[in-house]
């Protein structure tokens, strides 16, 4: 597609090197969820694996790279996620990976990128902070510094979900979390290359809306704070490479409510018997808010993530 960063033949060929595991993820029809909702519903679940997340397709390709290239050492700032995923690839290539993340970050995503074998570095204040650090880290050890969403592997990694979504007949919708971009612009490629019928929209909390605010305001807008439950898509400074190609291949980005995502949570562990961290519950948060824009389409929503607290997520679900 012109106009963004992303290659389809090179998004195909990445599917030879993401382990397998991570690839060919469910994608069903939830009828229970989809009844409640008032539109077709199908779930594509990204969480049946190790890292229990999306984000192993773009570090299994970014770890086959550095392998290629001899390269033995690489650092990541992260919410939580990415520096699992990069832990986990990292060791299966034998490359030493260093994580920066917020000391506020979940306890659970922490010490799950320890058992996997990173090196942890927490910093004081949020994810901004922490790719400050990284940054610092990397050049110093003179290691490849990860950047996800701006390393166009991280989103090519991520528009290989696209080409399983754009295989699949009968969809109106893709609903997409919007954090860092990865996510959404891979997918958005994809879908937008090979169905451009299928409606892109992005959907991310009006508690860190600095990227949905730059895709209407059409140029980087920077925000002071973050106030969200969905920390793995909580950002305040957007990446203007990365919002050049979301121009190009999403339809629209809209912001949701923090009960909204509460009761998304709820509905797909009621409705769908999954536990999710509160990122993978946006798509559903946004046919909440606005059911007459998803009324008698068929919508799919990416279940992005399940990596999330017990005692936070009983808490949520309840509140």
């Amino acid at each position: 597609m012109p106009g963004t960063r992303l290659d389809l033949d090179r998004i195909r060929a990445a599917q030879a090197l993401i382990a397998p595991l991570f690839q060919r993820t469910p994608l069903y029809p939830c009828d229970a969820l989809a009844d409640v909702l008032g539109c077709g519903l199908s779930v594509k679940l990204e969480t049946a694996n190790p890292v229990r997340s999306f984000k192993g397709r773009g570090t299994e390709l970014v770890t086959s790279l550095l392998q290629r290239q001899g390269r033995t050492q690489v650092v990541c700032a992260s919410a939580g996620n990415l520096g699992q995923a990069l832990a986990w690839s990292g060791r299966r290539r034998g490359i030493a990976v260093h994580v920066v993340a917020s000391r506020h970050a979940p306890a659970l995503k922490l010490d799950r990128i320890r058992a996997l074998g990173a090196d942890l570095d927490l910093v004081d204040g949020d994810i901004e902070d922490a790719r400050a650090r990284a940054a610092a880290i990397a050049r110093t050890r003179g290691a490849r510094l990860l950047e996800d969403s701006l390393d166009v592997e991280t989103c090519e990694g991520a528009a290989t979900i696209g080409l399983e979504l754009a295989a699949a007949p009968g969809i109106d919708v893709v609903l997409v979390a919007l954090g860092g971009g990865a996510l959404a612009t891979g997918i958005g490629h994809v879908v937008k290359a090979l169905t451009p019928g299928v409606e892109v929209v992005c959907v991310q909390p009006a508690g860190a809306p600095a990227l949905t605010r730059s895709y209407h305001a059409r140029q980087v807008v920077n925000t002071d704070s973050i106030d969200t439950i969905a920390d793995g898509v909580a950002g305040r400074h957007p990446i203007p490479e990365v919002l050049s190609d979301l121009l190009v291949v999403a339809d629209d980005a809209v912001l949701v409510q923090e009960r909204s995502i509460r009761r998304g949570m709820r509905l797909l562990l009621e409705h769908a018997g999954l536990v999710v961290e509160p990122s993978a519950a946006l798509g559903v948060a946004a046919v909440l808010e606005d059911p007459a824009r998803f009324a008698g389409r068929h919508v799919a929503t990416i279940i992005c993530g399940s990596n999330v607290d017990p005692a936070d997520h009983r808490r949520w679900v309840r509140g």
